[in-house]
């Protein structure tokens, strides 16, 4: 049984890495995006990936679609910080192949999570399960609009500009403009920086031409 880890955050990797370590007829692999996961997913049929779906660049749940269609003996541990509950419902409408996990939850809850999806077991988090069954918070227009400065670190994630580069533009600290990116992707009900995207200019913060130079 093969694990790949499709997380590029050095803290979190680490961590899945002892875990793995520690699990018996497991080994592990690490890519970098989403070309060097498809290369090893066609070296074998018996995987388990891990996947930080929000820093990763996998796109939609489209593309979770298409990835779980041409490797459909995989299974899918999509473990991010946060996943809007619409976001996880498609997805484990897809399959029983994924498991959801966050970021923040206890070692002994990850390292069962991964224990599950080896054995071809769906997983879902305790705190996302509570999220999924509690009655759906009414959102008013006031609560999804963005600030001033949301809109504008918005408009540099579209145009495809990294935390740390927003940051040192906007001489700020990455922390701050983190927590500005989990607010935006939080208010606008969106996972990650190609959903972020899609947003921006359909709202017509970034202009086509100016996104694909």
């Amino acid at each position: 049984m093969e694990i790949i880890l499709a997380d590029n955050q050095d803290i979190t990797r680490a961590g899945l890495m002892h875990i793995c370590s520690d699990l018996p007829d497991i080994s592990y692999q690490r890519v970098s995006d989403k070309a060097g996961l498809v290369e090893r997913l066609r070296q074998t049929d018996d995987a388990v990936v891990v996947l930080d779906y929000s820093l990763f660049d996998i796109g939609d749940v489209d593309d979770l679609e298409i990835l779980h269609a041409r490797f459909p003996y995989v299974r899918w541990v999509l473990f991010s910080f946060e996943l809007s509950c619409d976001f996880v419902r498609r997805v484990v409408a897809l399959s029983s192949h994924f498991s959801i996990l966050l970021k923040d939850s206890p070692m002994q809850e990850i390292r069962e999570c991964v224990l599950y999806a080896c054995r071809s077991r769906r997983f879902i988090c305790q705190r996302m399960a509570e999220t999924l069954l509690a009655p759906a918070p009414a959102i008013s227009h006031e609560d999804a609009r963005l600030t001033p400065t949301e809109l504008q670190i918005l408009k540099d994630i579209a145009l495809g500009l990294t935390t740390r580069e927003i940051a040192d533009k906007r001489i700020s600290s990455f922390h701050t403009v983190n927590t500005h990116r989990k607010n935006i992707f939080r208010k606008l009900g969106v996972n990650n920086v190609h959903e972020a995207t899609k947003y921006a200019l359909r709202a017509g913060l970034v202009d086509s031409a100016e996104y694909y130079i």
